[in-house]
Parts: structure tokens; C-alpha cells; sequence
């Protein structure tokens, strides 16, 4: 899909975290110019700014996934939940594509400083929540932590249907979750590529298969709608599944592992075409409410930067396919 001067200027103004991909997806930049453009993560912008909030003891906010003192406090009582810990500043590092070296020593003052609010167990142990060891995994590999441990526990705790639920753990669920479905796949993929440990690919397209049955969007039992969350489209998008994240975790694993895209996803795409506003862009949806260290995108109904990235590059490959 040819994008118009106005709306590849606007992406091009952008923060280098955006930026880099716009030239590298969108535009075909050589190598060294999006390289160049992503080296700047670290220096300025949004990568800057969470960058500047790193504790000495290498972590984020004094807590792994909560800040310290979270529990009992009156935020933990507001709506939403804040995404300044840890976990959550090193997976927005980490997906602004910031260079894993201007992190050295972070890996190794989180294993000796940083415990999970759950059990006070170690951090690169992981704990039982399913969309958090994943984004524990990930992590861990691009810091270059061993992580096949963690890696083993995606293929032990999968459920029956193919997927998995963050709820499972505690015996609240024995069904598979979009949410934490996609959050997995998303995050088993950037460690198979990371590592090239490919022990958990037939896991991970275990996952894969529970969505595509459900071409992205349906009940698998009735067909009917699962629910408004997929076509609610927003960034960050944190935890939370949308058709337009599942569609850009499917390009990528098309990319990866030289596949065509699979036809089932054919009504997720319609969706997010239709979600194209006129002038090629993306609205952005309600943002999840909480504390963060910088704003990342635009306020609610405004064009989104992020949206029509992923969004463009979704449609661009799917119609290049066909």
C-alpha cells in the first residue's frame, strides 16, 4: 500500500523509536539508515526518558511488576495499574528497539535485587503468570540471560485447547485466553529468533493454531464475536489483544519462517482495513488507564503514529501476498 507524502512525512517526524521501523517496514531504508535512526533510541526521546528512571540497583521504580509500595496505596485502588516497574519499562525498551548493550550489568542487578510481588520469588525465574513470563523470557534473552528454563515452562503449562490463560495458575480457568495467547506466541517468537532455541516453536504454533481456529475474532463454539477488545485498537497496547496485534505478530512470523499468510486470517484483516480512516491513518483507541514515565502515543481519537504503522505494514504484506 502506497502511503501519501503527508501521512510519510508525519510518520518520518516521529520519535526514532518509531521512526527506525517507518524507514525499515514503510519505506524500505537501506540498513544503515534505519540503524542509525534506531541507534538514537537510547539518547533521545522516549527511550531517553525511561532510560533516566533506572534505579541504581537496576531496577525500575523499586519493583519487578509493581513499584514499590504499590499494595495498599491509594493508586492501587485507581483504575488501571501503573506500567512504571521493571517489567514493564524494560519490554517498552525493549520494543523501541533499544540496543541491549546500553543496559550492561542490568541483568545481573535484577537477578541479585529484583523479586516478583508473587511469592518473592527470584526474577529471572520467572513466576506463574503466563503474560508475565513471557515478557520475562523475552527480556532475559535480549539482556542475554539463559533462559531455556523458562522457555520448558511455555511447553509444560499450555492448556488442552492450545493456548494458555494468565488465569490457569490458580485454578480460575482451564481455558485458553485470547490475551494471554497472543502475549505468549509474541514473545516465544522474539526468543526463538533472539536465541534460535527452537524447542518451543511447535508450542508456540500450538498457540498460534488456537487463534487462527478462531480466525482471530470468534468464539470457536458459536462463531459470535469474542468480544469488542479485538477491534479496539490502541498503543501502547501492553497486555491487551487486538486484531491489528495479532494480524503484525502473524506478519512476523510469515517473515520469519517464510510461510504465506494463512487465509484464515482474512476477516481480521477486513477489520483492520475498515478501521483505515480516509487519509491512510489509524485512530487511536482509549489508552489503558495508569502511570507512565512519558506519554508513548497520541490521546484517544486522535491519528495514531503507532497504529498506522502497524496497520500499514499488516495490509502491505497481506496485499503482497495476494
Amino acid at each position: 500500500m502506497a502511503i501519501s507524502t503527508d501521512v510519510r512525512d508525519w510518520l518520518l517526524d516521529s520519535d526514532p523509536s518509531l521512526r527506525w521501523q517507518v524507514e525499515r517496514d514503510l519505506l524500505d531504508a537501506p540498513p544503515e539508515v534505519w540503524q542509525a535512526t534506531r541507534d538514537r533510541v537510547a539518547t533521545e526521546g522516549f527511550g531517553a526518558a525511561v532510560l533516566a528512571h533506572q534505579d541504581p540497583d537496576g531496577q525500575w521504580a523499586g519493583g519487578a511488576y509493581f513499584p514499590a509500595g504499590f499494595f495498599g496505596s491509594a493508586e492501587a485502588d485507581a483504575p488501571g495499574q501503573p506500567w512504571v516497574a521493571t517489567t514493564w519499562a524494560l519490554k517498552d525498551l525493549r520494543d523501541a528497539g533499544l540496543d541491549a548493550r546500553i543496559l550492561e550489568g542490568t541483568a545481573e542487578k535484577l537477578a541479585v535485587n529484583s523479586r516478583w510481588e508473587y511469592d518473592d520469588l527470584p526474577y529471572w525465574g520467572g513466576e506463574v503468570d503466563v503474560c508475565i513470563n513471557a515478557f520475562t523470557l523475552a527480556t532475559g534473552a535480549w539482556l542475554g540471560v539463559e533462559m531455556s528454563a523458562l522457555a520448558r515452562w511455555f511447553v509444560e503449562h499450555r492448556l488442552a485447547d492450545g493456548g494458555w490463560n494468565c488465569e490457569a495458575e490458580e485454578g480460575r480457568s482451564t481455558r485458553s485466553s485470547f490475551h494471554s495467547t497472543l502475549n505468549a506466541v509474541r514473545e516465544l517468537l522474539y526468543y526463538e529468533q533472539l536465541t534460535g532455541d527452537h524447542s518451543v516453536r511447535d508450542a508456540r504454533h500450538g498457540g498460534e493454531e488456537y487463534l487462527l481456529r478462531r480466525r482471530l475474532l470468534h468464539r470457536l463454539s458459536t462463531g459470535e464475536p469474542v468480544g469488542d477488545f479485538v477491534h479496539e485498537f490502541t498503543y501502547p497496547h501492553r497486555h491487551r489483544y487486538s486484531a491489528i496485534t495479532a494480524l503484525d505478530h502473524f506478519r512476523a512470523v510469515s517473515l520469519y519462517e517464510e510461510v504465506p499468510p494463512d487465509p484464515r486470517l482474512d476477516d481480521a484483516v477486513a477489520l483492520a482495513r475498515a478501521a483505515r480512516l480516509p487519509d491512510g491513518t489509524w485512530r487511536q483507541g482509549a489508552p489503558l488507564l495508569g502511570r507512565t514515565w512519558v506519554s508513548v502515543d497520541v490521546p484517544e481519537g486522535a491519528p495514531s503514529p503507532w497504529l498506522t504503522l502497524f496497520g500499514t505494514r499488516v495490509l502491505d504484506w497481506w496485499d503482497a501476498a495476494r
